[in-house]
């Protein structure tokens, strides 16, 4: 089929991520140490906020997915949850739809579409953007209907509003984690986003590029 991506490292070509790169070890050894600590503090669902407009987030979840499922050797989900533009939208548009046994693929009239990646990590995207209201429930439906087949979830929450939106979709998290880029981001700017995380669920801060 024309323009479908086939392989694991197209997928990571489309998602800017060059695992073979001059600081790929550096990123590698990071993921390890959080893969650590989230294994470690037993949190499955974790959601990641970027400190600005300018940070990505999924290629850094991607990452960090890479290295749970080396640490634990289970079967690990990134959900891109943007409601406004969801970053693998397009690259999920050209990915083969997951049709293997394992039942992953969501069904029914879910927002999602999934690809899996190097056999143990699931990417889920909305095609295109939706309202909050619809991708909340819908996420929520994600982590029930793989409780029994997802070791840990992380889910990229750009796109919600802060105050309000960002509080429903925190309810389905275990944790939540700021994503900021190095010698760009301001302490003032992660102390006040760090004021509206959940109380008792900020896992901390990942500072990236």
């Amino acid at each position: 089929m024309s323009g479908v991506i086939t392989t694991d490292e197209e997928v990571l070509a489309q998602l800017g991520m060059r695992l073979d790169g001059p600081r790929a070890g550096e990123v590698e050894a990071a993921c390890a140490r959080i893969a650590r600590r989230i294994r470690g503090d037993q949190l499955r669902v974790v959601g990641f906020v970027p400190c600005s407009d300018a940070v990505a987030v999924p290629p850094v979840i991607v990452q960090l997915g890479l290295a749970l499922c080396n640490l634990t050797g289970a079967t690990i989900a990134v959900v891109d949850a943007n409601v406004r533009y969801p970053a693998l939208a397009g690259l999920t548009r050209r990915l083969e739809t997951n049709q293997d046994e394992r039942g992953a693929a969501p069904k029914g009239d879910s927002v999602f579409s999934t690809r899996w990646l190097r056999g143990s990590l699931a990417l889920l995207s909305p095609p295109k953007g939706e309202h909050a209201g619809d991708v909340v429930p819908q996420l929520a439906r994600v982590l029930l209907d793989g409780a029994d087949l997802f070791a840990h979830v992380l889910v990229d929450l750009t796109g919600f509003e802060l105050l309000g939106e960002h509080a429903s979709a925190a309810a389905c998290m275990d944790a939540v984690a700021l994503v900021g880029r190095a010698h760009h981001t301001t302490e003032r700017e992660v102390i006040e986003l760090a004021r509206l995380m959940p109380r008792g669920r900020f896992l901390g801060v990942m500072l990236v590029g």
